[in-house]
């Protein structure tokens, strides 16, 4: 069996190039990546983590990371929040819809109610914290995707007339 080869070049069929397998024809295709993330609060706080791992280490953002394999984009939301913050969170309504191509990442952020205050840091946070909105470390965020999401609910907390926002951050 022969180690595949690749050789970057537009398949037949496509318009761009691409990673094709020398031997076989296998087109290696790399598409964006998708990132869950929850804002989660309780009553008028809001669950901050402070990043344990890079990029950004030691900024804070809410809980967020990549979907994995058979879940649903709220079940990942779910997954993050319990993984980053210990916390039990009830996955509400989109919050919008962040697309950041230059590193290959379309971002879904959701809503998310605390069934509990009682959090904790998980392995990717040096600590949680529940904060205020006037609490809320806006010189230390980790992403400006983070800093979107927090406003954009603020402003529609409790709105349901308002739809998701969608933008694209960085080109």
């Amino acid at each position: 069996m022969r180690a595949p080869a690749f050789t970057k070049r537009v398949p037949a069929g496509d318009n761009r190039e691409r990673e094709v397998c020398d031997h076989c024809g296998f087109v290696d295709y790399v598409n964006p990546r998708i990132v869950v993330g929850v804002v989660c609060t309780w009553e008028d706080q809001y669950l901050l983590c402070r990043r344990a791992i890079e990029p950004r280490r030691g900024f804070w953002t809410f809980p967020a990371g990549f979907l994995e394999q058979g879940e649903s984009p709220e079940e990942g939301a779910a997954r993050e929040a319990a993984e980053e913050a210990g916390a039990d969170v009830i996955v509400g309504a989109l919050i919008g819809i962040y697309s950041i191509p230059r590193i290959g990442q379309v971002q879904m952020m959701f809503e998310g109610q605390l069934r509990s205050p009682d959090v904790v840091a998980g392995e990717e946070s040096l600590e949680v914290r529940l904060l205020p909105w006037s609490g809320i470390p806006w010189d230390d965020l980790a992403f400006l995707s983070v800093s979107a999401a927090l406003r954009h609910h603020h402003q529609i907390r409790g709105r349901p007339e308002f739809p998701a926002f969608r933008v694209t951050l960085g080109g």
